[in-house]
């Protein structure tokens, strides 16, 4: 079954504050290849491995794992809003496959998922319907969460499941690697956020342009050095990079959450989604992956990555 995986940092802002053009101008390349690679696979189903950002999942139930047999983009930080192309009869399959490989998912007819889902599916495929996909949530900002290796076993039930359809299958990661932006925390929230965090659904345009302010202003004194934020690092990411690219997948197993945190800041738990995505990969077999970006990007408060890869088999 040919495969592509494409797994990408995002960034809520791009457009808002962004680092100088030279750097714009390498992502947007890095982008376009990405695009091109997509286009020329042309995928029969793309199967999306994304976190939310208290936009669709909340405190009043929140799943570690999730997969989407219907679901709609918020279209928060001027990301793409409206219905997924979702294909339900492969995502209850797909959802069975993993219950039968002991890996608990929940399933959501009615799925909301935000930049960090869209931004991908618009950046790789130009739109949210171009194919069909199935979203794939994996919770990475509300403890307790699932482990890296149970993000790693998650992929490998979809990537072994999806290998028995006869499809081309394009994986998508999309998450941060080392930042740490202004997500709020249950823990020790008012009584106001803590309800946002519980049950924010569908929030009133005011309150969403309050959001994106606040993260505006926080990217500004992040960039000026006048921030409490984790500060950014690359040779940890350069060391998590690494490891998938030789693919060294069991490594990651060990990963703990306040390792991660310490290291990495409290949003580095987005490499589970690149976790999953290679995990899905490699069920099929060893892969052939490539670095195309790495550069730390203070402006958009992110250790900003993009890496490609496809089974040894389609290589040769």
């Amino acid at each position: 079954m040919p495969m592509l995986l494409e797994c990408l940092s995002h960034t809520p802002l791009a457009g808002y504050y962004d680092p100088p053009a030279e750097v714009v101008g390498q992502v947007e390349q890095v982008h376009a290849a990405a695009r091109a690679r997509v286009a020329a696979f042309d995928p029969e189903l793309v199967v999306v491995f994304a976190p939310d950002h208290y936009n669709g999942f909340f405190y009043d139930l929140m799943p570690p794992f999730c997969i989407g047999a219907a679901a709609t983009a918020v279209g928060d930080f001027k990301s793409l809003a409206g219905p997924l192309d979702v294909p339900a009869g492969i995502a209850l399959e797909l959802a069975e496959a993993v219950l039968d490989s002991d890996i608990d998912v929940a399933v959501s007819y009615r799925m909301q998922v935000d930049h960090g889902c869209a931004q991908a599916l618009e950046l790789l495929t130009g739109s949210l319907d171009r194919y069909p996909v199935v979203p794939v949530f994996i919770n990475s900002v509300a403890p307790p969460m699932a482990s890296c290796r149970r993000a790693r076993l998650l992929g490998d039930a979809l990537g072994r499941a999806l290998a028995r359809m006869d499809k081309r299958v394009l994986l998508i990661g999309s998450g941060g690697i080392s930042h740490e932006p202004p997500v709020p925390e249950l823990a020790g929230a008012s009584d106001e956020v803590a309800q946002r965090l519980i049950a924010g659904r569908n929030p009133s345009a005011e309150s969403r342009a309050a959001r994106q302010a606040r993260t505006v202003a926080a990217a500004r004194a992040f960039t000026a050095g006048d921030s409490r934020l984790h500060p950014l690092n690359p040779e940890w990411d350069r060391s998590f990079l690494k490891l998938l690219e030789d693919g060294d997948l069991k490594a990651l197993d060990g990963l703990t959450d306040p390792a991660i945190t310490r290291a990495a800041g409290k949003s580095a738990h987005e490499i589970r989604t690149w976790v999953a995505a290679f995990g899905a990969l490699n069920a099929g077999g060893s892969y052939r992956a490539t670095l195309d970006y790495y550069r730390p990007i203070p402006e958009w408060i992110a250790g900003f990555g993009a890496m490609h890869a496809r089974p040894v088999a389609a290589n040769a």
